[in-house]
């Protein structure tokens, strides 16, 4: 908008009328005049006038078409008399048909809902927000009405952990129909509570959750796991949810607010090592029985397969791995292998450290040409040596014979495997 040459506007608004003083259902027009300016003065003319284009919901229907108030405001209400208003700009199909019409109410009320906390404001948030994933946590407290049983002491002992762990991870899936609907991010152990710390990715699986939880199906199915795991006639259970400080049991006939309530509490932890060794001491051993029955390998793919041996067969002492064709148990590597594999791998030390680096991080470029520089003098004994030793302080308990077994087939040392299994010395003998 060109101003009149030498005019200078002043932009002051004269206050507003009282809402009392409006009449209902119209707004009232606030006039606005500019000071005069030394041309005015001189006779060059008078500084036009802005005025307040403020309508009721009739006038501004004719005026602005389909435009939603918002939209007006935008559009430059103040405006010089004796000017035409500029025509609103184009609004695509795409967005017209996606609109959501604003009614017509007061200039307070608009406001109000344009605020903070308003019910404009909460429309927005949402449709802003419907593009994050759908992350909660929850803790699940587990307590055995029967004295002679704890919890925690079972999940306490070596030999029964397993057990517990699997009854648990079966009772999970169960109540969301999937291996993968809830994560365990840790077991705690509060006498007499067994806690366990529970993540949530989508609002369906939780939601699943929570009908399991609230019609009795999930204590149900932990019940019956427990009992087949621990051979045990029977194994009473009392549950308890809680998201923060909510205690959800007096709440789940209102699943909605269970699910905020859940989606408000972020994990505030990755999954514990524990966690993670004993899903792959399950998934290892469920592999083992499926390849002793000549099974395939993808019927043992799901923990809930219908080829799933029972929970209460014994579980092998440790986790077990496939070379050449024998079962050998896995463990982690110890200062003997560590001297093994110095002293014999020789110039394939920078393979099998590639080999190494895929699940590896404290391997990956450019550490081990890093190594290979740094020892450069020493020789290949003490590069090896150094290799590994980065393995192990990275690795800790995931540093095992197994991994490193794979890594010297991949790269043809079958020789060194045998060597570091024992197998060569079974034979001389």
């Amino acid at each position: 908008m060109q101003a009149a040459a030498g005019w200078a506007p002043s932009c002051r608004r004269s206050p507003r009328p009282p809402c009392s003083t409006q009449p209902s259902g119209v707004k009232a027009r606030e006039a606005q005049s500019l000071s005069s300016s030394p041309s005015a003065a001189a006779g060059l003319g008078t500084a036009p006038t802005l005025t307040w284009a403020a309508e009721g919901p009739e006038e501004r229907g004719k005026r602005w078409g389909n435009l939603s108030y918002p939209q007006g405001l935008a559009q430059g209400l103040w405006l010089p008399s004796g000017l035409s208003p500029r025509p609103p700009p184009a609004i695509p199909a795409a967005l017209q048909q996606r609109a959501v019409p604003w009614p017509c109410r007061s200039a307070e009320a608009e406001a109000a809902a344009l605020r903070p906390g308003g019910s404009g404001c909460r429309r927005v948030l949402k449709m802003a927000g419907s593009s994050a994933p759908w992350i909660g946590s929850a803790y699940l407290f587990l307590q055995s009405t029967c004295k002679t049983i704890a919890l925690p002491s079972l999940y306490e002992s070596s030999q029964k952990k397993p057990s517990v762990f699997k009854a648990l991870k079966l009772a999970l899936a169960d109540s969301t129909g999937s291996v993968n609907g809830v994560d365990m991010l840790k077991v705690h152990c509060s006498h007499p509570h067994l806690i366990v710390q529970l993540k949530f990715c989508k609002q369906e699986n939780c939601r699943r959750f929570l009908q399991s939880y609230r019609e009795g199906v999930l204590q149900e199915s932990l019940q019956n796991h427990l009992q087949l795991a621990l051979a045990m006639t029977t194994v009473p259970l009392e549950m308890e949810l809680k998201a923060g400080n909510e205690h959800l049991d007096n709440m789940l006939k209102d699943e909605d607010r269970c699910l905020e309530c859940i989606y408000r509490e972020k994990p505030d932890r990755l999954r514990d090592e524990e966690i993670t060794e004993l899903e792959e001491y399950l998934q290892s051993l469920i592999l083992h029985q499926n390849i002793n029955n000549n099974l395939p390998a993808k019927d043992c793919a799901s923990l809930n397969s219908p080829s799933l041996p029972s929970p209460g067969s014994s579980p092998s002492p440790q986790v077990t791995f496939l070379f050449q064709g024998q079962q050998f148990a896995n463990r982690t590597l110890t200062p003997d292998d560590h001297q093994k594999f110095a002293k014999l791998v020789s110039k394939k030390w920078k393979q099998v450290g590639r080999s190494l680096q895929r699940n590896c991080r404290a391997l990956r470029d450019p550490v081990i040409d890093n190594l290979a520089l740094e020892y450069d003098r020493e020789g290949l004994y003490e590069q090896a040596y150094q290799l590994l030793l980065r393995f192990i302080q990275s690795e800790g308990k995931k540093a095992t014979i197994a991994r490193l077994i794979a890594a010297l087939e991949e790269n043809g040392l079958t020789s060194l495997a045998e060597e570091l299994l024992g197998l060569h010395s079974h034979e001389d003998s």
